[in-house]
């Protein structure tokens, strides 16, 4: 990964959204650094479009999580953070731990999904990409 950054309110058009998360992904994500014009050719670009956040009331029951099909928010006071479906997928984490790393993403304790004034939210997500080795789009041939 080289850069993901999101917008999660439906206050504008999906490609206007889209092609400003695209250049925010490439120049303004503080973990990496921009992304150079010589690197354009081989970069591959994923992008998830989120249902609407449904929220989980408590006590959570992590078992209502469906690992690979639900991304998680969680939100306390200005501590907020989201981790999508795939992330969990990818690193083969149980519905506890994508609870526990997506607290910790929002700078709270990874315990804090447990406590009373943290919201917490799940919602998938409809996922495009293109494969870098071929720059097709997954399932063009």
């Amino acid at each position: 990964m080289r850069g993901c950054i999101g917008h999660t309110a439906a206050d504008r058009e999906l490609g206007t959204v889209v092609r400003e998360m695209t250049v925010a992904a490439a120049q303004d994500d503080p973990r990496f650094p921009p992304v150079e014009p010589d690197e354009l050719p081989d970069l591959a670009l994923e992008i998830s479009v989120l249902t609407e956040a449904a929220p989980l009331e408590p006590p959570v029951d992590p078992a209502r999580i469906v690992v690979g099909r639900d991304g998680v928010m969680v939100r306390r006071g200005r501590n907020v953070a989201l981790l999508l479906p795939q992330v969990a997928r990818d690193h083969q984490w149980g519905p506890d731990a994508l609870l526990a790393a997506t607290c910790r993403k929002a700078g709270l304790p990874a315990d804090a999904w447990r406590e009373p004034g943290t919201e917490l939210f799940t919602f998938q997500a409809d996922v495009f990409g293109e494969s870098r080795e071929t720059g097709k789009g997954k399932g063009e041939t």
